[in-house]
């Protein structure tokens, strides 16, 4: 057995930040020894004051692969992943094509990556109208869970599901234990099926103030309104991704507050950009739910701090910069994505650190929490018998994102010349070292 020794002054473990040295060994952390301990006999390294915390979790990706390789893929996103010092990620079952709505499809999207993998992954399945009777081969498969959009995803293939769809989709997800994740928007003040391009107020398809009340707040809110209750009625456990309106919040935390099966993410873009510095035509902005107002943005991070949401996921969704309508500026054609999975810590780090989240708050909400939600149990910490997954940054140093640097499949990113903190040095996956500094 080969053991290395790995020092800092600041280690992320369940107790704060100490100094320590982690034992590593057949991929896993075998003692965290706190102090200066330098033990004889092992190779050891010291990395000074840097920070060596737990790899960060994203349980909310994109990949595309296989059918749609040329918006993204395996190889160019896990390799992303590992430039941000994300160890982990959980894909979403669209938009590869077939979507991951069937057992087959899955052992499609698992072929399609082997040999292309630099960092961990795991899969979600999905439910629309026509695989209900077909959930319980796809839960038996081994997905982290099922995922519906109660508004068009954008994608064909797979559709939006309406409350009598899960109505008949929850009680087999309850069989199993299952999560089912939810897109939750809704047109209207009723559960309905929603129009692919909303038409917007004033017609001018560049204005990205028109786009943004083309899909207001209530969308959200009353399709999270309709989750929380049928998550209630048929006890299971019902995940809101992208929380974007902070309406929504008094609604999540009442439901926590009555011991419901709520948990909820939000996502890097909700938190450091606003619709008030968002120009019209820069359609690289545009995602759904829709990025909003600073003040209410402000709220959303007030809610990571009270807990009311439980972690960050990037819901890294990219295009080709066409699909993406950058020549037309066009936001009703556009793509609604978000291309953001190198960078789920610096920028989440970023703008934390201006409002007072310690390091052991990104730990918690980037990884311990993440890992908690995907019952990954030896991921998301530092101890003895955990995942030797790590990443070691330097919180206080900061960067330019340039073009170049960008490792996804395009480099079409609203993080693109924007100034953020915390400097990736290292990633660490089962203790091989995948990343140092800017190379692979």
């Amino acid at each position: 057995m080969d053991f290395t020794a790995l020092h800092s002054t600041r280690v992320l473990s369940p107790a704060g930040v100490v100094e320590a040295t982690l034992i590593l060994a057949e991929g896993q952390i075998k003692e965290v020894l706190v102090g200066k301990a330098q033990p004889e006999g092992i190779p050891y390294e010291s990395v000074g004051n840097k920070v060596i915390m737990p790899g960060v979790i994203d349980a909310h990706v994109h990949i595309n692969e296989p059918g749609r390789t040329e918006w993204e893929g395996f190889e160019t996103a896990t390799k992303a992943a590992a430039a941000g010092g994300t160890t982990t990620l959980i894909e979403m079952p669209l938009n590869a094509s077939p979507v991951t709505t069937t057992a087959g499809a899955l052992k499609l999207k698992l072929e399609a990556a082997k040999g292309k993998l630099h960092v961990n992954c795991g899969f979600y399945g999905g439910v629309i109208p026509t695989n209900i009777d077909y959930l319980d081969e796809l839960l038996r498969s081994g997905v982290f869970g099922i995922k519906a959009f109660l508004t068009h995803s954008g994608i064909d293939e797979f559709p939006n599901v309406t409350e009598a769809d899960l109505r008949r989709a929850l009680p087999v997800l309850k069989k199993y234990d299952a999560t089912l994740l939810v897109h939750c928007e809704l047109e209207g003040r009723n559960p309905q099926p929603v129009t692919r391009q909303p038409v917007t107020k004033n017609n001018d398809h560049r204005s990205y103030g028109a786009y943004l009340s083309s899909r207001p707040s209530h969308w959200e809110t009353d399709a999270i309104a309709l989750m929380i209750r049928l998550s209630e009625e048929f006890d299971v456990h019902v995940h809101i991704v992208h929380v974007s309106a902070a309406e929504a919040l008094p609604l999540i935390r009442e439901a926590k507050k009555r011991g419901l099966r709520i948990t909820a993410e939000t996502c890097p873009h909700y938190l450091v950009f606003c619709a008030e510095d968002i120009p019209d035509g820069a359609t690289e902005f545009k995602c759904a739910p829709p990025i909003r107002e600073r003040a209410n943005n402000e709220l959303l991070w007030k809610a990571l701090k009270d807990g009311t949401l439980d972690f960050v996921a990037t819901d890294h969704s990219p295009a080709p910069p066409d699909i993406k309508e950058q020549q037309s500026g066009d936001f009703m054609k556009a793509w609604g994505g978000i291309a953001g999975l190198q960078f789920l810590l610096p920028a989440f780090w970023t703008g934390a650190k201006e409002r007072g989240f310690s390091l052991e708050d990104v730990a918690r909400l980037l990884c311990e929490h993440p890992a908690s939600f995907l019952g990954l149990k030896k991921k998301g910490r530092i101890a003895p018998g955990c995942d030797a997954d790590l990443v070691i940054w330097d919180p206080e140093a900061s960067f330019v994102v340039k073009k170049e640097d960008v490792q996804h499949r395009h480099k079409l990113t609203p993080y693109v010349g924007r100034r953020m903190n915390g400097v990736m040095e290292r990633t660490v996956v089962g203790g091989e070292v995948v990343l140092i500094n800017d190379g692979l």
